[in-house]
């Protein structure tokens, strides 16, 4: 595990990034009231906690969005099964992304059925274009992928909070990696956005500070489909490998690029493109390597996962990016929500830190129950979840977190290799 700490004060690069095809979602339960914080922690009256999600349905993300989404749906299901004083009433909603711009209807609609929180988006990018307006209307964005640094700054009332790490650390594995599988020049195709430009900056400060040369590099904008001039750019300086920091644009950039005589193996792929992508490629990706953030899943969650997925009517997942972080997100919230004893946005945000063991000396536990009970007993509870120990800072960032290190096979399917 990698332990990264930053504090919201902090100065950090600027970038971003990344994490539903399905039709069906979830919903909560609705009823119950809204309380007041008071010295004691336990809620005067059983609480309706308002949820919604903005997440990718449609759009460059969408292969995030079933393992995104599973996560939610999970979390709620186990805090309203708890029966613990506190019932999440939640409403999906699609993110798209910053091309098709669907969370342009989904950010609104959310904001006048009154939720207390949206979990979302997973692009940076489209979240920084909906942060601002969730600020004003006193509501927490707690997002499960974003990762650019420029939130660990953002003027945001204390009202952001991810359990996704930023990119200053995938960024930095990724060009440790490279380095480290003895590539001395590269070339970086990567998308013009707050996640592309991040991600980019970290990776080639960190592979040129091992020693390594960044021989070139050609950005693409959202929304583009055509890439000839970026692949030539890159092809023309004969680099030993090449990292693609794109979303689903990478099916048709692969493809170019060997055509053009590169190695798929000489791949390095990230969060926003690292997808089972099985024949969805047109050429084999047998070799190639990339990074995400995340620990290894346990498989009785895994397993919960796909439970409360298929039994809400989708197709079993096939990746479970982002699944834990966006189940921890949850359970984060309804655990504020708790010890706070209300429902409002501010209120909870209050004790989001502190539930996750980031001030206090709280009661180590795993589970919404668990954590429930010692903060209705009157304790404070610090939840260490799936997708690790969380431990918020004071700009609510995750000051623990793991990246996973993938390799694909003949059937351009990846596995795990390795963990950092």
């Amino acid at each position: 595990m990698s332990v990264f700490t930053r504090s919201r004060a902090g100065k950090a690069l600027g970038g971003i990034a990344v994490v539903a095809v399905s039709a069906v979602l979830l919903a909560g339960c609705a009823g119950g009231g809204t309380t007041t914080p008071s010295e004691s922690s336990a809620p005067v009256e059983d609480l309706t906690l308002k949820i919604g999600s903005v997440l990718p349905q449609t759009g460059s993300l969408a292969f995030l969005g079933p393992p995104e989404e599973a996560g939610a749906l999970l979390a709620v299901n186990e805090v309203n099964e708890a029966a613990k004083g506190l019932t999440v009433d939640f409403t999906p909603g699609d993110s798209g992304d910053a091309d098709n711009k669907a969370f342009e209807t989904t950010v609104p609609k959310l904001q006048n059925a009154g939720v207390s929180a949206m979990i979302g988006a997973a692009a940076s990018g489209v979240t920084k274009l909906f942060l601002d307006s969730n600020v004003a209307a006193g509501i927490v964005t707690f997002s499960p992928a974003n990762t650019s640094p420029d939130f660990t700054t953002w003027e945001d009332d204390n009202l952001y909070w991810r359990t996704a790490p930023s990119d200053l650390l995938q960024g930095e594995v990724l060009g440790n990696l490279i380095a480290e599988d003895g590539h001395k020049n590269i070339g970086i195709i990567y998308q013009n956005d707050a996640y592309g430009t991040g991600l980019f900056g970290v990776v080639k400060e960190v592979f040129e500070a091992s020693g390594g040369t960044v021989v070139a590099e050609a950005s693409y904008n959202d929304g583009d489909s055509s890439f000839d001039a970026q692949v030539a750019t890159v092809t023309a300086a004969n680099p030993d490998a090449i990292v693609l920091i794109t979303f689903d644009q990478f099916a048709t950039i692969a493809p170019l690029l060997v055509n053009a005589g590169e190695d798929a193996k000489n791949f390095y792929l990230v969060d926003g493109n690292l997808k089972q992508w099985g024949a969805d490629v047109a050429v084999s990706l047998e070799g190639a390597k990339g990074t995400t953030p995340g620990p290894v899943l346990e498989d009785d969650f895994k397993e919960r996962l796909n439970t409360a997925w298929t039994d809400a009517g989708n197709t079993a997942l096939d990746d479970y990016s982002y699944a834990a972080e966006s189940y921890d997100a949850v359970i984060l919230l309804a655990l504020a929500s708790l010890a706070a004893g209300s429902t409002t946005g501010p209120d909870i945000a209050t004790k989001l830190q502190e539930v996750s063991g980031g001030s206090g000396d709280g009661t180590k536990c795993t589970s919404f129950a668990e954590c429930a009970d010692i903060i209705l007993d009157g304790g404070v509870a610090d939840y260490d979840g799936y997708s690790g120990p969380v431990t918020f800072d004071d700009a609510g960032d995750p000051t623990e977190a793991s990246i996973g290190i993938f390799q694909y096979g003949a059937d351009n399917m990846h596995t795990r290799i390795e963990t950092r």
